[in-house]
């Protein structure tokens, strides 16, 4: 399914973009170490259901019911889970991430099992249904969302998280752990030649879309080691990620090829992720008199032009009384205990006043091209 990106370690290269048809417990021990860069997961929930579930019309609920839920008891599913978590946690790079999904009847058993297991919990993030399935027997509260566990591979991992792009997807604000989404419902929801569901639990493309583009850079692996009918396979594809599933369905995994081969990647312009200042790279006072953006003996201003600076040739400013970098003079002269100098300080160019964090924007552009 098109070029491996070579960032990809050789070994793992034969399972990028395939399925693997087995145990998950099996599978995951063919996968080589330290060679994905995120996990998604999308357990059994376990939801120890006795017996059919009715409506008030007695007419029977559509519920999960299927083998791979049922577990003979809590033990059996905590070291099933202890299992699979292990081997994600082998198989991730150094700076990897997981999401592990569920409801109130497994997160709480997993989360404590992913921090046992020396993962790094960053956030539980709350999906909220828009359109839950209603309470029907009137006992509980409607059950309204499912929960994601966000965990690094390790404490010191430095994981991927783009908190720029997310807060311009959220309106300039900063994405809060509350997500309200749909169900998967409508064309999206994938049937069978009878119209029934193909699957009980098939989330919704929009939750993965929002996973990937905030955890995962274009060329990531993706594992998701309870594939299903392939949302993770779906959406990495059309994001221009890589994945690697495991599904031990037969029907599933039919239904996932031939979802994710009707997938058309979206180009290389639309998957540019915007950055965050601290993740361009660092470009000192110095390199701009370097460059002759701005030459030494020239004289910066305050956006009022009411204090002037001079500029020497090794990259500091002077000012009355004092020296020093563009920042410590621009706190100095504002009696503040900090200043962005980037953003205060101003030169004369063509007879208008332009911060000097432009000439600075302009040297990473032309760093950008050489790279």
């Amino acid at each position: 399914m098109g070029f491996v990106d070579q960032t990809v370690q050789q070994d793992v290269r034969p399972l990028i973009d395939r399925i693997l048809v087995g145990d998950c417990l099996m599978e995951l021990k063919k996968i080589p170490s330290a060679s994905v860069d995120l996990v998604f997961a999308d357990p059994p929930y376990n939801l120890q259901l006795n017996g059919d579930l009715t409506r008030p019309d007695q007419s029977r609920v559509d519920a999960v019911d299927d083998e791979w839920d049922k577990f003979s008891d809590f033990a059996s599913y905590d070291s099933f889970t202890r299992a699979w978590l292990a081997e994600c946690r082998r198989i991730l790079k150094p700076n990897g991430a997981i999401w592990v999904i569920g409801s109130y009847h497994n997160i709480f058993r997993v989360g404590t099992i992913i921090q046992d297991l020396g993962y790094w919990v960053l956030n539980d993030v709350v999906w909220r249904k828009v359109n839950p399935m209603p309470n029907f027997r009137g006992r509980r509260f409607t059950n309204a969302h499912e929960t994601l566990i966000w965990a690094s591979r390790e404490q010191k991992s430095k994981y991927c998280f783009h908190y720029e792009a997310m807060k311009i997807f959220n309106d300039d604000l900063q994405m809060r752990s509350d997500w309200t989404l749909p169900l998967c419902t409508g064309a999206e929801r994938l049937k069978d030649g009878k119209g029934q569901k193909v699957h009980p639990t098939q989330k919704p493309e929009a939750l993965l879309q929002r996973v990937m583009l905030a955890t995962t850079n274009a060329g990531d692996v993706v594992l998701d080691p309870f594939f299903g009918t392939g949302t993770t396979g779906a959406v990495a594809k059309q994001l221009g990620r890589r994945f690697i599933g495991i599904e031990r369905d037969e029907g599933y995994v039919h239904a996932a090829r031939e979802r994710i081969s009707g997938v058309t990647p979206l180009p290389d312009e639309a998957l540019k992720t915007t950055t965050s200042k601290r993740a361009e790279p660092r470009i000192p006072f110095g390199n701009l008199i370097e460059r002759g953006l701005v030459k030494a003996g020239e004289t910066l201003f305050d956006p009022s032009t009411r204090i002037a600076a001079n500029v020497r040739a090794d990259g500091s400013i002077a000012c009355k009384d004092n020296s020093g970098s563009i920042h410590k003079i621009g706190a100095h002269v504002q009696g503040a205990e900090a200043c962005n100098g980037w953003t205060f300080w101003h030169v004369r160019r063509g007879g208008n006043l332009v911060p000097i964090d432009i000439l600075r924007q302009q040297l990473r552009a032309e760093m950008a091209k050489v790279a």
